[in-house]
């Protein structure tokens, strides 16, 4: 006799991957083929596992019937993740850049890589500006406002004045 068989009305293994016709769940990804509100066809989300949005939504296959969905298989549903898995990337590599800022300033001692990394607090937003040597070694680092403009310029003066927590 095989344990593993479900019976009904017993409890489900909650590890065990979901995989049903509108919604299938594996590796920390939930594929959910959804009504569209804004017509007559399908979408379908994608849920990064514990996150409350959704990471894509897009549209969705007809089935045969020309009513109701092409049921999720693992080949739309791997398709699915490596879609949504670049979505996120592409975000995330987006708001580093709009995070973190750097240049480059050449000194007498040699050059030093000036980085500007915001930190977006609700309630106190701010930034950090550090100054690092060719060797790697972290010179100084000041807290300043969030809108502190980072440029060549900025960081020269910066330098100049000592390490001195720029005003503004």
């Amino acid at each position: 006799m095989n344990d593993n068989i479900e019976h009904e009305g017993e409890d489900r293994d909650d590890s065990a991957p979901v995989q049903e016709a509108r919604l299938w769940q594996a590796n920390g990804w939930t594929a959910r083929v959804i009504k569209n509100e804004d017509d007559e066809g399908w979408a379908v989300a994608m849920y990064k596992e514990g996150e409350p949005e959704p990471a894509l939504v897009g549209p969705w296959t007809m089935g045969r019937d020309k009513k109701n969905p092409k049921p999720l298989d693992v080949n739309a549903f791997n398709t699915l993740v490596k879609t949504a898995s670049e979505v996120i990337r592409r975000h995330e590599q987006h708001l580093h850049a709009i995070l973190h800022k750097e240049t480059t300033v050449g000194t007498e001692d040699g050059e030093l890589t000036v980085t500007l990394d915001i930190v977006p607090d609700d309630d106190d937003p701010y930034a950090i500006l550090a100054a690092t040597d060719m060797m790697g070694e972290q010179l100084a680092k000041v807290r300043v406002p969030a809108g502190f403009k980072l440029t060549a310029a900025s960081a020269e003066a910066w330098i100049a004045n000592g390490f001195r927590a720029p005003r503004g």
